[in-house]
């Protein structure tokens, strides 16, 4: 019961695509999310979460299991994220995990162990981001660690505080305390899904579109009400950020359209990041979404890896 692990960036196709391949495999599979924000329940249309009833009856794990005034951190996922993992195996299934946060990805399947905290140290840093901001906190990661800022989103001031603080008690760069790529956890086999970069901006903007009309300012509005803007981590996703920070200007129609702007060209440049990572790890087997053949180059690779 060898995993298989669908990656790559936003927008490409990597939800529909495992659906297709978990069927190829006689439905003896299931599915455990690797998307940070699709853990949030009520973040659905900004994070392009399959609604239930287009799941085509697969089991899904590691969707909907935090409030958006809950902080999602990597270690918690990793402990879920290997419990499912090991709970599926057990059941005889195949574990398919499926997303693109970076950092989610590796801890899972690079078993990484995490740094102590030091709570002074992250209360200096704090302070330091309260002062400054986390644009001004995130130049200065870029100062000491160019590699971890360029993983970390600019607005995520969590993070940028984190790694600060790793950077600090180990002296070494961030990227230092995860593990080398090696051997992935239990044998897994690793896809990557990526297409022509005009065709996946054309999707990306389709997509952003498409979540706009979908209703993502009131989903946001509805978020609002049950805590959204004191969520650490949840009021910072691309999409969510834009249209809380519209809202809070006046909410105009003018406004709502440029954070509708704003969130594609802020997806688009998390794209980068992403694609700059993942094709980093050698042990990912590349493949076109778009390609007729892509499910059966997927199952092939899962099934004839040595």
């Amino acid at each position: 019961m060898r995993p298989l692990a669908i990656i790559g960036p936003t927008g490409v196709g990597k939800s529909e695509l495992a659906l297709d391949v978990v069927e190829r495999l006689g439905g003896a599979a299931e599915i455990v999310n690797a998307d940070a924000m699709q853990l949030y329940r009520g973040m659905d249309i900004g994070t392009a979460k399959l609604p239930v009833e287009r799941r085509r009856g697969i089991p899904h794990h590691q969707l909907d299991v935090l409030d958006v005034t809950q902080t999602a951190t990597v270690a918690r996922y990793q402990q879920a994220a290997v419990a499912d993992i090991e709970a599926i195996q057990g059941r005889g299934a195949v574990p398919v995990v499926v997303g693109g946060s970076m950092l989610y990805i590796q801890s899972l399947l690079d078993n990484w162990t995490f740094p102590a905290t030091d709570p002074a140290v992250r209360a200096r840093w704090e302070q330091r981001l309260d002062e400054i901001g986390v644009a001004g906190l995130h130049a200065e990661l870029a100062c000491r660690d160019p590699a971890a800022a360029a993983v970390i989103l600019p607005t995520d001031g969590r993070r940028t505080v984190r790694a600060l603080e790793v950077i600090e008690l180990t002296g070494q760069p961030f990227a230092a305390s995860a593990p080398r790529i090696g051997a992935p956890r239990w044998g897994t086999v690793i896809i990557g899904l990526d297409c022509d970069t005009t065709v996946l901006d054309e999707r990306l903007a389709r997509r952003t579109e498409l979540m706009f009309d979908q209703g993502l300012v009131e989903e946001v509005q509805t978020l609002a009400a049950r805590g959204l803007r004191v969520g650490v981590t949840a009021s910072r996703a691309l999409g969510y950020a834009q249209v809380l920070a519209a809202l809070d200007a006046g909410g105009t129609p003018q406004l709502l359209h440029e954070a509708q702007e704003q969130t594609f060209v802020g997806t688009r440049r998390y794209v980068r990041r992403q694609r700059s990572w993942f094709r980093r790890d050698h042990r990912v087997h590349w493949t076109d979404p778009t390609a007729d053949d892509a499910v059966d180059d997927v199952v092939r690779a899962w099934r004839h890896v040595t």
